[in-house]
């Protein structure tokens, strides 16, 4: 199977627009930060947590407390990734009962990812809410999953998928439509 850029849906300036709206959307919704933290899921979430940690902390003079969480044991699919899955590792600074938690991912699709991002924070204790913020919602669900803060909605086929690079893990910038062919 190879793939295709189709689109390009997002640029740097774009993302960055779309993390401090979003940073703008957490302060207004939860009334301030207090009780905030925003954890990142392991790969992409992680630095889009921090970029809007950082943006929030511009906006509100305080950081909130930032996380990373690795959900890979928490996976549907794990046996179908590989026999010897690579756990990274999870980070949250504090006691997450009773606390806003904010999840952040890169791209929203079927909404397995969140329901393991979900699962593995349950096991670490109660938080008052799990809020989700996502960079990109591309539709297709198959669980009862919706993203609280959505940077951009993009309507996509089944045969595509979106590819989003940050300069911390990819060493480029932007949101991609790649799409699948023979």
């Amino acid at each position: 199977m190879k793939m295709h850029e189709k689109a390009q849906i997002l640029d740097e300036k774009g993302i960055k627009r779309s993390l401090t709206r979003i940073a703008h959307e957490i302060i207004e919704k939860n009334k301030g930060i207090e009780n905030i933290i925003l954890v990142g899921i392991r790969r992409r979430g992680v630095p889009l947590a921090d970029r809007m940690a950082a943006i929030i902390e511009e906006i509100e003079g305080t950081r909130p407390l930032m996380g990373k969480l690795d959900i890979t044991l928490y996976r549907d699919d794990l046996t179908a990734l590989s026999e010897n899955p690579v756990v990274h590792g999870t980070d949250i600074p504090s006691n997450i009962n009773d606390k806003k938690i904010v999840l952040v991912d890169d791209v929203l699709y079927t909404g397995r990812t969140v329901r393991a991002g979900m699962d593995a924070l349950m096991d670490l204790g109660r938080p008052q809410t799990i809020q989700l913020a996502v960079l990109v919602d591309r539709g297709h669900r198959e669980l009862p999953i919706r993203a609280d803060y959505i940077g951009k909605n993009v309507p996509t086929s089944k045969k595509e998928f979106v590819h989003v690079k940050l300069q911390e893990i990819d060493g480029d910038e932007g949101a991609v439509i790649m799409e699948k062919y023979d």
